[in-house]
C-alpha cells in the first residue's frame, strides 16, 4: 500500500482528518525551505503539498503568487525542489504531493518528470490546470512509475463530470470549496457537507477540501465532514510577514500548524 491511502487509513482507524499544508518550495528562500517543512511536519502536518514555483501561477490569489515570486528570486529551481524532496524523504515517511502546472512537467518531458519525481519521493501529483479529459499521457505515466494522482473538483463542476474526475484520480480528490482563486476567507461554504456529499457518492477514494480554510473552528468543522483539511494561505502569510528573518518564519509557520491541527489531534 502507498503512502497516501496508509496514512488516509490510518487517520480513519483514529476517527479524525488529515491536516494538510501547503507551502510553496523555496519560500522564503531554497535553504529556508527545508526547516520550513521540518517545522510542519513536527507541528501537526500529516501531509504536505509542495508548490512548484511557477512564473504564472493562474489559480493562485495573491498570498502565493507572491511566494512563487519569492521562491524564484531567491534562486529556487525545478532541480532544487527535487533535491528539497529527496532532504524531506531521508527524514520522514509521511506523504508528500507536488501542486504544480502542467507546462512545468511538460516542458521537461511527461514521463521523464514522472519518473524523476518518484524517484526524488514525491508520493502524488496534482497539477492544476490539467482536466482529466486531457491527461491521458500524464495519467500513463503516473501509472507506470507508481506516483498517485490527485484532481480537483469546484463548486461549479457539473454533476456529470464528478464521473470523470474520480475515474482520473488514484490517490485522494481535492474539493475546492470556494470560488476563485487561492486565500484566506472568513467563512466556509454553506453547502459543503453537500457537497462533499455528491463527490463521496462518485468515489471511494479521499476526499480533502482547501481554499480559504484559515481559523481552527474551521478546520474542525471541516474536519468533521472530509478526510482531510487543506490549508494554504494561512501559513504562507507567516513566511510573507518575515521573510526578512528566515528563523522567525520557520516558528511562526510551525506555531501556526500546531493551532490549526489541534481540532485534527485524538
Amino acid at each position: 500500500m502507498d503512502r497516501i491511502a496508509e496514512t488516509f487509513l490510518a487517520a480513519k482507524a483514529k476517527g479524525r482528518a488529515l491536516f494538510v499544508a501547503y507551502i510553496c518550495g523555496g519560500d522564503p528562500s531554497p535553504e529556508a525551505s527545508l526547516d520550513v517543512a521540518r517545522a510542519l511536519f513536527a507541528n501537526g502536518t500529516d501531509l504536505l503539498e509542495i508548490g512548484v514555483p511557477f512564473s504564472d501561477p493562474l489559480a493562485d490569489g495573491l498570498t502565493n503568487q507572491l511566494a512563487a515570486q519569492r521562491a524564484l528570486e531567491a534562486g529556487m529551481t525545478q532541480e532544487k525542489v527535487f533535491a528539497l524532496v529527496r532532504a524531506l524523504r531521508a527524514e520522514t515517511e509521511k506523504p508528500i504531493i507536488f501542486y504544480t502546472y502542467y507546462n512545468l512537467v511538460y516542458s521537461q518531458g511527461v514521463d521523464a518528470y514522472v519518473r524523476r519525481a518518484k524517484e526524488a519521493g514525491v508520493d502524488g501529483i496534482l497539477t492544476l490546470d490539467l482536466p482529466p479529459e486531457e491527461a491521458g499521457e500524464m495519467m500513463e505515466a503516473c501509472a507506470r512509475h507508481g506516483l498517485k494522482t490527485v484532481f480537483i473538483v469546484a463548486p461549479t463542476t457539473p454533476p456529470e463530470r464528478l464521473p470523470i474526475i474520480a475515474g482520473a484520480a488514484t490517490g485522494f480528490i481535492y474539493y475546492v470549496s470556494q470560488e476563485g482563486v487561492t486565500g484566506v476567507r472568513e467563512s466556509l461554504a454553506v453547502d459543503l457537507e453537500e457537497a462533499v456529499g455528491r463527490i463521496r457518492e462518485a468515489t471511494d477514494l479521499p476526499v480533502v477540501v482547501g481554499f480559504g480554510i484559515s481559523k481552527p473552528a474551521q478546520v474542525e468543522t471541516v474536519g468533521r465532514l472530509a478526510d482531510g483539511v487543506v490549508v494554504g494561505s494561512a501559513l504562507v502569510n507567516c513566511i510573507a510577514a518575515r521573510a526578512d528573518d528566515p528563523a522567525a518564519a520557520v516558528r511562526a509557520i510551525g506555531e501556526k500548524a500546531a493551532e490549526l491541527s489541534a481540532p485534527l489531534r485524538v
